[in-house]
């Protein structure tokens, strides 16, 4: 009975962004339901309704699963994930007639179907001589150009191009709505160097029969001919022997000045890398100092996604984040290094940082600016009852960027208490805030300990414990009060010299010695 109403759904996403859905457990109603649909998003797009509760992910059985265990499911799915969903008449009515739903699945899902999802592929190719070494033509009866007469041994061939491979983007440009003229074109203006998207014919039909769009973000880096590198570093009784500097006219954080014999060095570090993601996370959109505070609470050991500046050009040249080569790797069967990297949790610190850490008792003011993905958390309450919490921190989003973290307790919105608040009343005072909103949150630990002294949390503890705001307007009068302040901190051995030996701002570049 249950396998007759149950729906196969597979769903993909772009990096930072997220599957467009809540899932929920409720108050009086049984299952993991799916609320909150995104108009346009993955899982409206795949048929996904509200109410509908979902029995299994990657073919797992998981309506008996607690609810914290079933969103870890999906969240270590990376890009896709594959559901099987029931509706909510249907779901209530075999739970009432005590109907086996964990009996035959409506298709086998084997062992994370999303580890054999076929891949399209991105490749450069750099002109060798007066052609790529392929030519482009349509087929009668089916969509787009495809590549045809691949020289074997030529540039289009070592790239990975095959024939009968599908064009999808040149230059991170769509051109499936172009014609054969318009595509010819963009090649010829390429010039030297070209980046193309292709899809064979199998991972073609794959995503044609699910209805899902075919992206870059989904593509293999294997072809491409520059890899980002992964530095794993182990801080030194210096530091790790590094300069990190932001130039304030060109995008990016970038490597100076690395010190001979330093960990950084040692570790594969080269002159102006551009640091790409710090411990698996992007750090594109973030500002100097979130970089920093991200390397410095990364404990004794870091791990950096970097990339040289020709391999930053072709990343760029495909209108591409280097981000995705991670992706990638957490996709194939990496070498375990990859995988310790990108997915354990930071290595505890030795004692004395240990102590310091928790001796930091301290809210976080979080200031964010919506993007059309929204702020990109979720607000977790129970109706009519007071106390929010933070979920569901989209990866990338405004509020991952803000410093906002998963289980962060909520207590000020746009600075009003919100601790005594209904779930109803803090949500319509987020969805009133416009483009901009500032929270001030705590750890629940943080929030715990804080609370139990006696302690009422507000912006004066910020103050009281020299609390440096993570995206406060900083004006050359107050980054130049910070600079003093800095000097004038005696160093002790818990706080090493070489920590921050450099740190200044001006019109050009702002640097920090880590």
């Amino acid at each position: 009975m249950a396998g007759h109403n149950t729906r196969v759904i597979s769903l993909t996403k772009k990096p930072g962004q997220t599957f467009g859905f809540y899932l929920r457990m409720e108050h009086g109603e049984e299952g993991h339901l799916i609320r909150c649909l995104e108009m346009g998003g993955p899982a409206e797009l795949a048929g996904m309704k509200d109410g509908d509760r979902i029995l299994r992910v990657n073919g797992t059985f998981v309506d008996e699963l607690p609810h914290s265990e079933v969103v870890d499911i999906v969240r270590n799915s990376g890009a896709s994930v594959t559901f099987h969903i029931m509706d909510e008449a249907s779901y209530k009515q075999d739970k009432a007639q005590g109907a086996n739903l964990s009996g035959p699945q409506s298709k086998p899902v084997a062992n994370g179907v999303t580890k054999e999802v076929p891949k399209p592929k991105l490749c450069y190719l750099v002109k060798s001589g007066a052609s790529y070494g392929f030519s482009l033509c349509s087929v009668k009866g089916q969509k787009g150009l495809f590549m045809k007469q691949v020289i074997p041994g030529g540039v289009a061939d070592r790239g990975g191009v095959r024939v009968n491979d599908r064009v999808l983007e040149i230059n991170g440009e769509n051109i499936e709505g172009s014609t054969h003229d318009e595509v010819v074109a963009k090649t010829s203006q390429a010039g030297s160097s070209i980046m193309f998207l292709l899809v064979d014919k199998e991972t073609d039909e794959y995503y044609q029969n699910k209805g899902t769009g075919i992206g870059a973000w989904l593509a293999t880096t294997k072809y491409l001919p520059l890899k980002p590198r992964i530095i794993d570093m182990t801080k030194g009784p210096d530091g790790y022997g590094f300069l990190l500097k932001e130039k304030v006219k060109q995008t990016g954080h970038f490597i100076r000045d690395v010190d001979r014999g330093s960990p950084a060095e040692r570790a594969g570090v080269k002159e102006m890398d551009r640091v790409v993601a710090v411990d698996g996370k992007e750090v594109d959109s973030c500002s100097h100092e979130q970089v920093v505070d991200r390397i410095r609470q990364s404990g004794n050991k870091c791990c950096l996604l970097v990339v040289d500046k020709e391999t930053d050009q072709m990343y760029k040249q495909g209108k591409l984040s280097p981000i995705i080569f991670y992706d990638d790797k957490k996709d194939s069967n990496s070498p375990p290094s990859y995988t310790e990297a990108i997915n354990l949790p930071a290595p505890v610190r030795p004692s004395t940082p240990v102590q310091e850490r928790e001796e930091e008792l301290m809210p976080k003011l979080c200031k964010m600016e919506k993007t059309s993905a929204g702020f990109g958390f979720h607000l977790n309450g129970i109706q009519g009852v007071f106390g929010q919490c933070i979920k569901q921190v989209v990866k990338g989003g405004a509020a991952d960027r803000a410093g906002l973290e998963d289980n962060d307790v909520l207590v000020e919105v746009n600075g009003v208490n919100v601790e005594k608040r209904s779930h109803e009343d803090v949500v319509e005072m987020i969805s009133s805030s416009g483009s901009f909103l500032e929270l001030l949150v705590a750890k629940k630990s943080v929030y715990d300990k804080l609370t139990a002294q006696g302690v009422t949390i507000t912006r004066k503890l910020l103050k009281e414990m020299s609390y440096v705001e993570v995206h406060s307007a900083d004006t050359p009068e107050t980054k130049m009060e910070e600079k003093h302040q800095e000097e004038a901190r005696p160093e002790t051995p818990t706080e090493p010299a070489r920590e921050r030996t450099s740190s200044s701002s001006s019109e050009d570049s702002i640097d920090e010695r880590l």
